[in-house]
């Protein structure tokens, strides 16, 4: 079983490479790099013509009871179950996973609860069954990567919502995929960037619709997370070491969503700019190759990891956004350094920075007292955190945000109303990581990044956190205990 699983994971990472090379009419060879990682790059320059729906600000029917069918329950699925288990009007139909007793497990969050799922496993087609059913509204994807679009767009084309981890493509073609499916069906596509739903960056996103900041000049993102220990745990790991596999192949900003989706809804993109060209440059690696090393000594698969081909350790990109803007991005997995997604918010009248803690605010050359920060956050705390923050505070699931995450997603279907989150944001954000390695493997040369809105963004309004509508899904904490 485990062997079949190998095997369909690394055939959906080979097909989206050979469309993306299908379609490339650039390919660059990576000169500048010591290591023999990823030959060739491509860039995909295909002509996706004009917008046939937009999906930015666009309300789906309003769903009474969102029914629901999970997909992944390894890492993620399971604390995914366990919070929306908790929220009302929606109904657990289906937990899908290749290996069974993964599914039992997570069938057991529920045992104290009115949610009675169908249970799918032990077949690589068994959530394909899942999705044709057609008493479902909404597929939770929580899967390797690699599986992300080909399970979103399916699940997209039998009818239903779709709401993706991240990220939510692997390459520019699976973004597009994304885009043209979600705007066919019309089915909202929300990549589950928890990030934005943390408590100082929807702080931060009040304060700058607010004018705090004045204009935002510049932001700054980052996933900096010591993963070595995680990525070569082969026990208690990813499963089949995907991750591992992901960094040991790919050399650019694997994974930059969670710094730079929050920045991105603070500057609008999408939604009144957009973002023109970056350029990316990684240092090399420093600890991964040590590692795999290391560990060959005694275990032979680690072998297959001992020729030097791990991405760099710390990548930056630059990205400069259609009216001249600036975003940072940093992504590394592999130093001893404390966690850190940096959000920095830079105006014409203002600044906030999350790290290093504690999060802090200034307007001249000091930063404000920890009183100036409690009257700020009585002042700007928006009220989706007024609503249900205390309870995703005991909820957990990052600290919260995952929580208020659902819990939105869910009223929001509920009421009708658009996401904070869409197809165009899912896609856009994801092909940072593609064309950052092509920018890296070119000597950090600069790559226009694609308009997936076609121009509406020039249109399209600015995410709502105001909650004037909707807020009327209820929490049921007793679930708890």
């Amino acid at each position: 079983m485990k062997n079949n699983r190998r095997n369909f994971i690394r055939s959906l990472s080979m097909a989206g490479i050979g469309v993306a090379g299908a379609n490339a009419l650039v390919s660059c060879k990576n000169e500048s790099s010591s290591t023999a990682l990823g030959t060739e790059v491509a860039a995909t320059t295909k002509d996706y013509g004009k917008q046939t729906f937009n999906m930015s600000g666009y309300a789906a029917p309003a769903l009474e009871t969102v029914r629901i069918g999970f997909v992944g329950l390894g890492m993620r699925g399971p604390g995914a179950v366990g919070r929306i288990r908790l929220i009302e009007g929606v109904e657990i139909m289906a937990l899908c996973d290749l290996i069974p007793e993964k599914v039992e497990k997570a069938k057991k969050l529920l045992e104290d609860t009115t949610h009675t799922p169908d249970m799918y496993s032990g077949s690589e087609e068994a959530w394909k069954e899942m999705c044709d059913r057609d008493d479902i509204d909404l597929i939770y994807i929580a899967t390797p990567w690699a599986l992300h679009t080909p399970m979103a767009v399916y699940a997209m084309e039998a009818g239903k919502h779709v709401a993706v981890e991240v990220p939510a493509a692997k390459t520019i073609d699976e973004c597009w995929q994304l885009v043209e499916t979600s705007e066919k069906t019309k089915k909202h596509c929300m990549m589950l960037e928890n990030c934005c739903y943390d408590f100082f960056e929807l702080l931060t996103l009040n304060m700058a619709r607010q004018g705090f900041f004045g204009e935002i000049i510049h932001g700054e993102g980052a996933y900096i997370h010591d993963l070595v220990g995680l990525n070569f745990n082969k026990k208690d790991g990813y499963e089949n070491m995907w991750r591992l596999k992901e960094n040991a192949s790919r050399n650019g900003s694997l994974y930059p969503t969670h710094g730079l989706g929050p920045i991105c809804q603070i500057m609008d993109i999408n939604r009144g700019d957009n973002m023109d060209y970056l350029t990316s440059l990684s240092s090399n690696d420093f600890s991964m190759h040590q590692k795999a090393v290391e560990l060959a000594k005694d275990d032979p698969f680690f072998q297959e990891y001992t020729d030097d081909t791990f991405r760099g350790n710390m990548n930056t990109t630059l990205v400069k956004t259609k009216k001249g803007k600036s975003i940072m991005i940093q992504h590394d997995v592999s130093s001893p350094r404390p966690y850190s997604r940096i959000h920095l918010v830079s105006g014409s009248k203002g600044i906030a920075r999350k790290w290093p803690e504690p999060s802090r605010v200034a307007t001249g050359h000091s930063w404000f007292s920890e009183e100036e920060m409690k009257a700020l956050e009585e002042q700007y705390t928006p009220k989706i955190v007024k609503k249900v923050g205390e309870m995703a505070k005991k909820v957990g699931g990052h600290g919260g945000m995952d929580f208020i995450m659902d819990w939105r997603l869910i009223d929001c279907l509920r009421n009708g109303l658009p996401l904070d989150q869409d197809v165009y944001d899912a896609a856009l954000w994801s092909a940072i990581a593609p064309l950052s390695e092509q920018s890296v493997a070119n000597r950090a040369q600069s790559i226009d990044i694609p308009d997936f809105t076609r121009g509406s963004w020039k249109k399209n309004a600015p995410v709502d956190i105001s909650l004037e509508k909707g807020a009327t899904t209820g929490v049921n904490m007793s679930v708890l205990g």
